[in-house]
């Protein structure tokens, strides 16, 4: 079956660094758009940055846009979050998400789901 196993998560002060890792398994990685949801206690789940089967697309919300930076190695199914310059409204639980072929910018929109990473900033 499909797994996607986030880690790297932790607590941080504010203007600190994070790298958080998810590693796919049980489907065809290249086929498919990684992204990374997070979700505050009483919050949404907002989608805050995703990336396309090859690379060449990336999204970014607003929100992270210059602070963090996605990456990925299809030949270890594996998908890289590097968070700087963190602030304490990043606290949130962090989820490595999947969806097949094409980018989205809506987390409703992903099919597969790990279990999350929980992501404290502290001020």
């Amino acid at each position: 079956q499909v797994q996607l196993v986030e880690s790297g998560g932790g607590l941080v002060q504010a203007g600190g660094s994070l790298r958080l890792s998810c590693v796919a398994s049980g489907l065809p990685f290249s086929d498919y758009v990684v992204g990374w949801a997070r979700q505050a206690p009483g919050k949404e789940r907002e989608l805050v940055t995703a990336i396309s089967r090859t690379g060449g697309n990336i999204y970014y919300a607003d929100s992270v846009k210059g602070r963090f930076t996605i990456s990925r190695d299809n030949g270890k199914n594996t998908v890289i979050l590097q968070m700087n310059s963190l602030k304490p409204e990043d606290t949130a639980v962090y989820y490595c998400a999947a969806r097949w072929k094409v980018i989205s910018h809506y987390h409703t929109e992903y099919t597969y789901w790990g279990q999350g990473t929980q992501v404290t900033v502290s001020s």
